[in-house]
């Protein structure tokens, strides 16, 4: 299973605070509006499946669904889902939430979905190439991609994980492994080989005076990219 069971726990243990704005969470909740509207700019969401490869907690999935989205969540982590799922009492949404891989439900799903959502996963899986194979089998023909991770770079080592853990204590100790961060040619790469096209590439930036993130052209550090696959 192309999973890391250090990278489970680290989550699992976290997964009641996954909904709490202030927690190890709260950068997830700041970014969550941009990615959302990003997504529902280019895919109109009501009305459309979307399938949410690593889900967690719910934060992205059930903010499509309020937009009018069928979604499925998909995580293997079973402590982030039923924080997930329990939450669903709480917002009144539908989110099909449920404990499998992405590559096992391609082999399920195949060409099942509109849009697919790869969201702050890739830097945690082993094998990200295996990640997008399955995203890209999952969307339909002329369906979108999107992912989001994070640059390989002096620049991304100092401010995600020296600034954003250590210092602005942003984040847990230990949340990224800089080896595993993924470079925008890489990702690339690993889209067109899985038959994707990439057509957008754009830069999440964080300001630490103002505390808040934007959207820009700036990639260095945190990047999101669409893509989609062959019609």
């Amino acid at each position: 299973m192309n999973a890391d069971p250090a990278e489970l726990q680290k989550f699992s243990d976290l997964a009641h605070r996954w909904w709490d704005p202030e927690s190890e969470f709260k950068p997830l909740h700041q970014i969550n509006p941009l990615r959302l509207d990003w997504i529902d700019k280019t895919v109109h969401l009501d009305g459309k499946s979307v399938a949410d490869v690593g889900c967690g907690g719910g934060i992205l999935a059930e903010s499509m669904a309020a937009r009018g989205a069928n979604v499925t969540g998909i995580d293997l982590s079973e402590k982030a889902l039923g924080v997930a799922r329990l939450h669903l009492y709480e917002s009144g949404q539908s989110v099909n939430y449920r404990h499998i891989s992405a590559e096992d439900l391609a082999r399920e799903m195949p060409a099942h979905f509109d849009a697919v959502t790869c969201m702050e996963m890739l830097e945690h899986v082993p094998d990200p190439a295996s990640t997008i194979r399955a995203c890209a089998t999952l969307v339909k023909p002329g369906g979108t991609v999107f992912f989001s991770t994070l640059n390989r770079n002096l620049k991304s080592y100092l401010m995600a994980v020296v600034g954003a853990e250590y210092v602005l204590q942003l984040l847990p100790k230990g949340t990224h492994e800089y080896a595993k961060f993924i470079k925008p040619s890489e990702l690339a790469r690993y889209v067109r080989n899985a038959g994707l096209d990439v057509e957008e590439l754009i830069g999440m930036t964080y300001n630490p005076f103002s505390q808040e993130y934007a959207l820009g052209q700036d990639t260095d550090v945190n990047y999101l990219m669409r893509t989609s696959r062959h019609g």
